[in-house]
This record gives C-alpha cells, sequence and structure tokens, in this order.
C-alpha cells in the first residue's frame, strides 16, 4: 500500500511538473514574489523522493565531485 502511494505521489509530482494545462492548474501562482515557486520546488522534491524510494537516487547528480589533478607530477 506504501509503494502505490509513493508511487501514485510521484505520478502526480511528475504531472504537476510538466504543467499539461499550461498554468491552469497551478497551486501557488509563479508570479507571486518569494512564493511563487515553492509549489514547484517541493513537486520536484516528491519526485526526487519518489524515484529515490524505487531506487533511483538522483540526488548524487548534484553533488560536487573532486577535481582530476592533471599538475606536476614528481617522477
Amino acid at each position: 500500500m506504501k509503494s502505490l502511494f509513493v508511487a501514485l505521489a510521484g505520478l502526480f509530482a511528475f504531472l504537476y511538473l510538466l504543467n499539461p494545462t499550461l498554468g491552469v492548474f497551478e497551486l501557488v501562482p509563479d508570479n507571486l514574489p518569494l512564493v511563487g515557486n515553492i509549489d514547484d520546488a517541493t513537486a520536484t522534491m516528491v519526485l526526487l523522493g519518489a524515484l529515490r524510494y524505487f531506487g533511483y537516487d538522483l540526488t548524487n547528480l548534484f553533488r560536487r565531485r573532486q577535481a582530476l589533478d592533471f599538475g606536476t607530477h614528481s617522477r
């Protein structure tokens, strides 16, 4: 039952981010200063959480990676 709920929440968040109604279906209008994009950020977090629940952890894409050092090497 929990997996079904997580899948439905992820699907709803995905559809909300796709915005197939071209702005008609909007919880908080995007033109409100400072709070206009909170609903989009929340939908993104729900989608990332649902994907992580099912084993697809996309949060590693946003981490800094250590740069390769091509400097001088002592021989």
